[in-house]
C-alpha cells in the first residue's frame, strides 16, 4: 500500500539533499515532483493543486527560508498538510446504551459483506453484542455469506428467504436482534455494479424507515477515483457518517484513501487490509501520513501485536533472553508470532527507517525466505536446534539440507549468523522499544533475519535468487569439490 507513492515522494525530497536552505526555486523543483507523484497515486486533480498550493505558500515562510535543513522542513510541512487533507477522524461508532442500526451499502465487489463481518468482530471485541440482518436480496449468495460469518462469529443472523421487500427484512431483522439480547445491528443492504435509481430509492426507504444511528458506504480502494465519485454520489443520496475503504492491501494506489474526505467531506474512518475477520484497522490520518513519507506507524504496529500476538508467550520468550537463552527453536517461535501481524513486507513498513531496507530487498519475498528457514530449523534434531554451531556437522549439514529440499551451503550461513543473532537478541531483552527498534533495524541490515536471501546474493552478487536448477548445479559443483578434497587428502 502507497509504495509508489512513498517511492515518488522520496524522490522529491532528494532532490533538496544538500541544499543551504529552501528557496523558491529548487522548492518548485521539488513540488512538481511531489506533484507527479501524488497523481500517479490517483489523488483526485482538485485535491492536488490544492495540496500543492497549500504547501508552498507554507514551505515560502520567513521560518523555513533561514532554515538549515529544508528537506526535512519540507517533509515535515507535507506531513502536516496531509493529516489536514486526511482528517479529523472520529472513530467513534456512537453506540447507543439499548440499542444502535448501523447501515451497511455501497456496490457490489466492494467487499461490504465481509466488511460487516469484520465490523461484527470489532464490536464484538469492544464489549458489545452485536447483530447481522441479510437485506442484500439482490445476491442469494450475500445471505448465505452472512450466515457463515455469523457462525465463525458466535453472531446472531437474520434473513427471511423468499422475501421480496428489504426494508421489511430490515425492520424484521431489528425486532429480532431486541429479542435475542443484541445492541448493535449491522444491516447488510443490496449493492448493484453500478450506480442507479433503483438501487438509491431502495437505500432512501431503508433509511427512512429503519432510521439508522450510522450509515456507513464501504468501497473498493483498487477503483481509485471511481471509489471517491461513488462516495460523492452515496453521500448526497443518504449523507454518510462515514467510509470504509476495502483491499489497501493489495496493489491500490492509495489515491482514494487521501481523496475521499477533501472531496465528499465524509471522514474515512476504517481501511481493510486482508481478506480475515480481523483485518479492518481504524483509520488515523497522521499514522497514514507517516506512512507514505517511510516514517513508520509503530502505534499501529504496537496495536496489532497486543490483539494478534500471543501475549504470554512473548512474556516467557523475554524471560528466557533475559537468562540468556535463545534457540532456534525461540526463533521459529518469534517467526511464527511475527507471521500473525501480516506480511512482513507490511510490519518492516510500519517500523522507522526500514521503508531503505524494504527498497533495497526489490522484489525479494521475505515470506517466503521465512517459510524456507522454518523448513530447515523443522528438519533438525532437537539437539541441533538448542546447539546448532556445537553438534552440526558436514555430514548432518547434508542430512538437514536434503530434508528441508536446500543447499548444505544455507545451513551453514545459518549457522554462523544464528551465533550473533543470539548474541543480539539477548542484548535486546533489557531494551526499550525505541531501541529494540534500532536493533531489528541491524539485524535486517545485516542480514541476519534473513539468512536464506543473505546467501542467495553473495553467491549472484546481484541481490536475486538462486533458481532451483542453480541450486542443483551449485550443489553438485560443491560435492565435486569434496570428493576431490577428500582424495587428495588420501593421497597426501
Amino acid at each position: 500500500m502507497f509504495d509508489s507513492l512513498q517511492k515518488g515522494l522520496g524522490a522529491a525530497f532528494k532532490t533538496l539533499a544538500g541544499k543551504a536552505k529552501l528557496t523558491e526555486g529548487n522548492m518548485r523543483d521539488g513540488l512538481k515532483l511531489v506533484e507527479q507523484s501524488l497523481l500517479e497515486a490517483d489523488v483526485s486533480l482538485p485535491v492536488v493543486r490544492d495540496f500543492i498550493e497549500r504547501v508552498s505558500a507554507d514551505a515560502l515562510g520567513e521560518k523555513v527560508l533561514t532554515a538549515l535543513d529544508p528537506t526535512q522542513h519540507l517533509v515535515g510541512i507535507v506531513h502536516r498538510e496531509l493529516i489536514a487533507l486526511m482528517g479529523p477522524v472520529d472513530h467513534s461508532l456512537h453506540l447507543r446504551g439499548d440499542i444502535t442500526v448501523l447501515m451497511m451499502c455501497g456496490l457490489q465487489g466492494s467487499g461490504k459483506t465481509t466488511t460487516c463481518g469484520k465490523l461484527a468482530k470489532l464490536i464484538k471485541q469492544r464489549g458489545r453484542v452485536p447483530f447481522l440482518v441479510a437485506a442484500d436480496l439482490q445476491r442469494p449468495a450475500a445471505i448465505e455469506q452472512l450466515k457463515i460469518l455469523g457462525g465463525q462469529l458466535g453472531v446472531g443472523v437474520y434473513a427471511e428467504l423468499g422475501q421480496q421487500d428489504p426494508v421489511k427484512v430490515c425492520q424484521d431483522g431489528v425486532k429480532a436482534a431486541k429479542a435475542a439480547g443484541a445492541n448493535v445491528v449491522i444491516l447488510d443492504t443490496a449493492g448493484r455494479l453500478h450506480i442507479d435509481d433503483e438501487l438509491m430509492e431502495q437505500l432512501k426507504r431503508i433509511d427512512r424507515r429503519c432510521e439508522p444511528d450510522q450509515v456507513y458506504l464501504v468501497v473498493d480502494g483498487m477503483t481509485g477515483q471511481d471509489a471517491v465519485n461513488s462516495a460523492k454520489a452515496f453521500n448526497e443520496a443518504l449523507e454518510l457518517d462515514g467510509v470504509i475503504m476495502t483491499k489497501l492491501d493489495g496493489d491500490a494506489r492509495g489515491g482514494a484513501a487521501i481523496s475521499v474526505k477533501a472531496v465528499t467531506g465524509v471522514p474515512l474512518k476504517f481501511m481493510g487490509t486482508g481478506e480475515h475477520l480481523d483485518a479492518l484497522e481504524e483509520f488515523h490520518p497522521e499514522r497514514m501520513a507517516g506512512r507514505i513519507l517511510g516514517m513508520g506507524d509503530v502505534m499501529t504496529l504496537v496495536e496489532q501485536a497486543h490483539q494478534k500476538v500471543d501475549q504470554d508467550e512473548m512474556k516467557r520468550q523475554e524471560e528466557r533472553l533475559r537468562q540468556g537463552k535463545f534457540t532456534l527453536d525461540d526463533f521459529r517461535r518469534m517467526m511464527e508470532q511475527t507471521k500473525k501481524l501480516g506480511p512482513l513486507s507490511k510490519v518492516m513498513g510500519m517500523i522507522p527507517g526500514m521503508g531503505a531496507v524494504k527498497e533495497m530487498m526489490g522484489d525479494a519475498d521475505a515470506d517466503k525466505d521465512m517459510r524456507r528457514l522454518g523448513g530447515i530449523i523443522d528438519s533438525m534434531t532437537p539437539e541441533e536446534r538448542r546447539n546448532p554451531t556445537r553438534t552440526i556437522d558436514p555430514s548432518r549439514r547434508r542430512r538437514i539440507a536434503a530434508g528441508a529440499g536446500c543447499d548444505p551451503a544455507e545451513i551453514s550461513q545459518l549457522t554462523k549468523q544464528f551465533d550473533a543473532m543470539s548474541q543480539m537478541m539477548t542484548s535486546m531483552s533489557s531494551l526499550g522499544l525505541r531501541d529494540r527498534m534500532k536493533k531489528i533495524q541491524e539485524l535486517q541490515q545485516g542480514g541476519l533475519m534473513n539468512p536464506g536471501a543473505q546467501l542467495n546474493k553473495q553467491k549472484l552478487g546481484t541481490g536475486k535468487r538462486l533458481t532451483p536448477d542453480e541450486r542443483k548445479k551449485l550443489q553438485k559443483q560443491r560435492e565435486k569439490e569434496l570428493r576431490k578434497r577428500k582424495r587428495d587428502q588420501k593421497g597426501g
